[in-house]
């Protein structure tokens, strides 16, 4: 009797000195997992995953999930789409003998049911394999990986211009609200937020390419120019620059309205009554004090949309010919590429979960 009340006694103290160091730290760092030693009432506690790595796997299992779901989505919409590959290689070459068809169609496997055919690219992806692009006659993956750079360049320059631009606007409309150039600046914003990101990209071309003769219309390097160095480099940035600033355009209004309501509300604050009451100048207390705290929901909306920039680069990379993911996405799906097109979304995908 005594030994079962001093089993009961010790686990009530393990019990409550565990609770105790739980409320101490502020964290749940073991899950409540119990181990009951063989031949006694006793329970020992058993140390589980820590809290953190309990989120991280649950975390890496809801993304799996998304990406699972979004594979089978895009897969089962360009299979539903009129026609496949093997139509469209016939309306390019002319072809019509409809048993050349369909051999071609048991060589890429396309005369399979589709079920079928998400089962056996499901397998390939479970073996990290992308597949093979009959069209372009090159792996899925060494594809994506060459044009990776290209979209890589340009999103990051689109969105240091963006932001760049949308600091000065945001600032300077934020310090004179209700003013001239605040109504400028909303105006200028507004009219960028609502124009079609393709018609600023023709019009620029016409300007700049066409009628001014200061730009290249198009692509990213002059082709057989034999430019390397920092001459390869400056004629890259040349034909980056009308891409760049089209697509930038967009998130610079977004940003600029972003930044402008959030000066608003910090310059509300108690923080900047008593930066100005200490007497430091309107230009100080906004750009060292307001501007910081004010920069956070910028900084986290920067990083989502930069996430999700491919879907805007599509449209730009198609107006300027850049060699990107978001051309080569748009040439998949007029080639009706099942594997190169699922592959793309796929790396999107991942990028954003």
């Amino acid at each position: 009797h005594a030994h079962t009340v001093g089993n009961s006694c010790l686990e009530l103290v393990v019990v409550a000195q565990t609770r105790r160091f739980r409320r101490m730290s502020g964290v749940e760092l073991f899950s409540g997992v119990t181990a009951r030693r063989p031949g006694s009432g006793f329970a020992l506690p058993r140390v589980a995953l820590p809290a953190y790595l309990a989120y991280v796997v649950r975390r890496l299992g809801q993304a799996a999930v998304l990406v699972i779901l979004t594979v089978a989505l895009t897969f089962a919409l360009i299979n539903a789409a009129p026609g496949d590959m093997v139509d469209v290689m016939a309306g390019e070459s002319s072809i019509a003998d409809s048993a050349y068809l369909d051999e071609l169609r048991a060589k890429f496997g396309l005369d399979k049911p589709l079920p079928v055919r998400f089962a056996n690219y499901a397998i390939r992806l479970a073996h990290l394999d992308l597949g093979y692009s009959f069209r372009q006659n090159r792996s899925v993956l060494s594809l994506i990986l060459d044009r990776l750079g290209a979209t890589a360049l340009l999103m990051a320059s689109a969105t240091l211009i963006g932001l760049a631009g949308a600091l000065a606007l945001g600032t300077i409309a934020a310090r004179h609200v209700n003013r001239a150039a605040d109504a400028v600046i909303s105006a200028l914003t507004l009219l960028a937020y609502a124009t079609p990101v393709f018609w600023i990209g023709l019009m620029m071309i016409v300007l700049f390419s066409v009628k001014l003769r200061l730009l290249p219309s198009g692509g990213m390097e002059t082709l057989f120019s034999g430019l390397t160095g920092l001459d390869r480099w400056a004629d890259i940035g040349r034909h980056l620059i009308m891409p760049a600033v089209t697509l930038a355009l967009f998130q610079l209004a977004l940003y600029t309205r972003l930044l402008r309501a959030s000066l608003l509300e910090v310059l509300r604050q108690d923080f900047v009554r008593t930066a100005r009451a200490k007497g430091l100048s309107e230009g100080r207390v906004l750009i060292r004090h307001a501007l910081r705290n004010a920069l956070l929901p910028l900084v986290t909306v920067v990083g989502m949309h930069f996430a999700t920039a491919l879907g805007g680069s599509v449209v730009v990379e198609s107006v300027f010919a850049w060699p990107g993911l978001g051309r080569l996405a748009y040439d998949a799906v007029e080639q009706r590429d099942v594997n190169l097109l699922v592959g793309i979304v796929l790396f999107s995908a991942i990028v954003v979960i």
